[in-house]
């Protein structure tokens, strides 16, 4: 058991309480801190340019060696704020959004509208269970993780990808499948985790939390994630299971 004040009167809380209490104080705390390192980053984003813009305004020349410096600085600066965006988006992952019966196919419209899909990639929809009771937010950031991974880590300029629903025995199960490189087995449960990634990001850019944050939603709302495609073949295959 634990106290914690409501309305000025002290209250006992459950350890499940209490451990709820805890995790939203932590992201609440990452919330705040994230958001105010931002306004640092963005004007990391834009010193440079301006350094930049001062010296050849003063007819200094700007050598090779100083703008590979100030475009590295650019890089790992934009890095560090896709982070910053999407520990943003992870800590408010079930919250401060209306819950409701979201529409599957209007959310996967507008991220097919929001993303840049490359022209040799195919988007196949095959959509049989229609809603699922979900954030309004957090049904974008789910559809927007799942199939901008997919094509982010695909080792070819064409390919594939298939979204199917359907209901089955009380669930809405949702199935993504691409025809990419596919994640071997002994590293599937690791790209779940927080900030991971399997390749460099000088190779592939990204924050890692994509999966993360897939993990998170289908949890928050009582559902299950698993996978189905072969470890030993090409592609990949999740199957999030919704309760209806």
């Amino acid at each position: 058991m634990g106290i914690r004040q409501v309305d000025g009167q002290a209250v006992e809380t459950t350890g499940t309480q209490q451990k709820q209490l805890n995790s939203n104080e932590f992201e609440d705390f990452i919330y705040l801190l994230s958001h105010d390192i931002r306004n640092s980053v963005r004007a990391l984003l834009e010193v440079p340019q301006w350094i930049q813009d001062d010296l050849v305004e003063a007819g200094y020349r700007i050598n090779e060696p100083l703008q590979e410096n100030l475009a590295l600085m650019n890089i790992h600066t934009r890095r560090l704020d896709r982070m910053l965006i999407d520990l943003l988006v992870y800590s408010r992952a079930g919250r401060m959004q209306v819950v409701k019966a979201v529409d599957i196919s209007e959310a996967i419209a507008i991220i097919l509208d929001q993303l840049t899909i490359p022209s040799g990639f195919e988007i196949d929809l095959n959509l049989k269970c229609d809603e699922i009771r979900m954030g309004d937010r957090d049904i974008l950031t789910l559809f927007s993780a799942l199939i901008s991974n997919a094509i982010k880590h695909h080792d070819m300029q064409e390919g594939k990808l298939q979204i199917s629903s359907i209901k089955r025995a009380g669930e809405c199960i949702i199935t993504v499948t691409d025809d990419g490189p596919g994640i071997p087995e002994k590293y599937r449960d690791r790209v779940f985790e927080v900030m991971t990634t399997l390749k460099p990001r000088d190779e592939i850019e990204g924050s890692g939390m994509g999966l993360a944050l897939v993990r998170k939603i289908v949890e928050i709302y009582g559902g299950g994630i698993g996978w189905l495609s072969d470890p030993s073949k090409r592609g990949t295959s999740i199957e999030l299971k919704f309760p209806t």
